[in-house]
């Protein structure tokens, strides 16, 4: 295992939980500089943190010969500098969500770090959070079929630092800061090697006097007919709701991140303090989290990059991903201004191509011998009907709905002694 000295850009909540994350990670890593915008934050910071250097000059923080990786954790529209500052240097590059303010953003850093061969690595903590990453195990093994249906949803109360609420620092509202998570969640269970093809979106400005939307919600087809679907809000009240749901041809998968955490607690508010990110109240009925940088993703996210910084291999999560997602949520914005479908515009593609439609098996039944051994598919056979769903009905008979390929006809029929 390889020790890497870490340059973090960012000293605000992100370069907070990115810092505790990678000082108790896998034991080599440390940061080892850090910059901030004013040297009060950067020196208090580096003192907190027992980080031996600072500094506010954000060239030196990228190019230092006494760092080998630089963790993008600065707002939307200081991304590119960083990476070309860096690709340069020829440091490894970590880089927070979402990686651009658009796609063509996203793709030229993208680019810049291809072109200079150096590792690039898409810092979607989300992804990583222990339920997804064993949820998205579950299903790359086969046992929810083919994945029809995946939501993700993420809201709380809004962002803690003003640039977010800038659309043009930021490039967007709640979708470019929430909808990014969601969207790469989507695709992880949809399979990131099936294309995205089109979005429908509606984003509105409900509540905050801001030019972004504080509300969004879409609709991503997939090129195999599968549908993604994410709800995002700066206006939820009562904490941050992170929820996942995946639905398949064989099983369903419900995941609850944050708001419901397993550890519940009330308090008159005596001794209140920090309870989770983004809760709202200190006392009441209280939902504490044990380890966020463990139940955010953060460890896992870290251990996956340096591991394959090490091993020469690229991370779950790439550049290229960041570029995709970004796609996504260009046609978004479209959509929500044109009320319309909108097409999802990729310059480069890197999956699949020609993915047919989900289908269960649509062939007439019986047509092996284990087929002819069930009751349900001999029945099918013998009248050349295609099974479309069979029940276990209350007393005990099963029912067999069927249909006609030929004429289009939907029958049904009770199997006694299934």
């Amino acid at each position: 295992m390889l020790e890497h000295r870490v340059s973090m850009l960012g000293t605000g909540l992100i370069g907070m939980f990115y810092t505790m994350s990678l000082n108790g990670g896998r034991g080599k890593d440390r940061v080892q500089l850090v910059y901030s915008r004013t040297g009060e934050r950067a020196s208090a910071f580096a003192d907190e943190w027992g980080i031996p250097a600072w500094t506010t000059d954000l060239k030196e923080a990228c190019t230092s010969d006494a760092i080998d990786t630089v963790v993008i954790g600065l707002p939307n529209h200081i991304h590119e500098e960083c990476v070309d500052l860096a690709a340069a240097a020829g440091k490894a590059i970590l880089c927070t969500k979402p990686l651009g303010r658009n796609a063509a953003e996203a793709k030229r850093m993208l680019d810049k770090v291809e072109a200079t061969g150096v590792f690039g690595g898409y810092l979607e903590d989300l992804c990583y959070t222990p339920k997804t990453l064993k949820a998205i195990a579950s299903v790359e093994n086969g046992a929810l079929g083919e994945v029809t249906w995946a939501c993700s949803r993420e809201t709380h109360p809004g962002p803690h630092s003003d640039w977010f609420w800038d659309l043009k620092q930021a490039g967007g509202g709640a979708i470019v800061d929430l909808g990014c998570h969601c969207i790469e969640i989507v695709r992880s269970f949809v399979g990131k090697d099936i294309r995205p093809v089109e979005v429908m979106c509606w984003a509105d400005t409900l509540v905050h006097p801001i030019e972004a939307e504080d509300n969004g919600i879409a609709l991503i087809r997939f090129e195999n007919g599968a549908i993604g679907q994410f709800e995002v809000s700066w206006t939820f009240r009562g904490g941050m709701d992170l929820r996942d749901e995946v639905a398949g041809t064989e099983g369903t998968i419900w995941l609850n991140h944050f708001l419901r955490t397993g550890y519940e607690m009330y308090t008159s508010g005596a001794g209140a303090g920090y309870v989770a990110e983004k809760a709202e109240a200190e006392s009441g009925w209280l939902f504490p989290v044990g380890d966020e940088v463990v139940e955010l993703g953060y460890s896992d996210m870290f251990d996956d990059m340096f591991n394959s910084l090490d091993e020469g291999r690229e991370p779950r999560e790439t550049f290229y991903d960041g570029y995709v997602v970004n796609a996504v949520i260009d046609a978004c914005y479209r959509s929500a201004s044109s009320r319309q479908w909108e097409p999802i515009q990729l310059d480069v593609w890197r999956g699949r191509e020609n993915v047919p439609l989900i289908r269960d098996s649509r062939g007439l039944a019986g047509g092996s011998a284990a087929a002819q051994a069930d009751p349900a598919e001999a029945l099918a056979a013998a009248a050349g009907l295609t099974i479309i769903k069979r029940e276990r009905m209350p007393g005990g008979q099963v029912k067999v709905i069927m249909k006609n390929e030929e004429t289009g006809e939907i029958s049904q029929e009770i199997i006694e002694n299934a």
